[in-house]
């Protein structure tokens, strides 16, 4: 069964749509992970079959292209002065629907849903990154 792992950065309302769909979800801070760095909370996601969901795109990219192999990340990308709950739930929406379209695996990707709706995927681990993506994003 496909797991999300909701950042704590994002509205907990994420959880129950996941769930909704039949997939398995939890929020960093209801595990007792709140407050855990990037850099520790990435390989806790790996080791346990995590999916990422969150809109700290700079770090979860980076923490990301070390592995060789990771269950994905799905990063929303919100207008920045409309970064709300209904916003997130509508691109989390976004991210489910494409996911399901792709057979529900994106091992070794990741999926950049924008806040006009279009969603990117592409590879993203330890040999497939493009670190110039990092700061100059090809779908702009």
């Amino acid at each position: 069964m496909d797991r999300f792992l909701i950042d704590e950065c994002l509205t907990s309302d994420l959880v129950a749509i996941a769930k909704a769909r039949g997939y398995d979800a939890a929020y960093v801070p209801h595990i007792g992970k709140g407050g855990w760095q990037d850099w520790n909370l990435v390989p806790f996601a790996v080791d346990n079959d995590y999916i990422i969901v969150t809109v700290n795109r700079r770090d979860f990219l980076k923490q990301h292209a070390k592995f060789e192999l990771h269950p994905g990340l799905v990063i929303l990308i919100p207008e920045p002065r409309k970064d709300t709950r209904l916003e997130q739930t509508a691109l989390f929406e976004k991210a489910l629907e494409a996911f399901a379209a792709m057979n529900d695996d994106l091992t070794n990707k990741v999926m950049e849903v924008l806040d006009d709706g279009s969603v990117h995927v592409r590879g993203w681990d330890a040999g497939e990154y493009d670190i110039g993506h990092i700061n100059n994003p090809k779908w702009r």
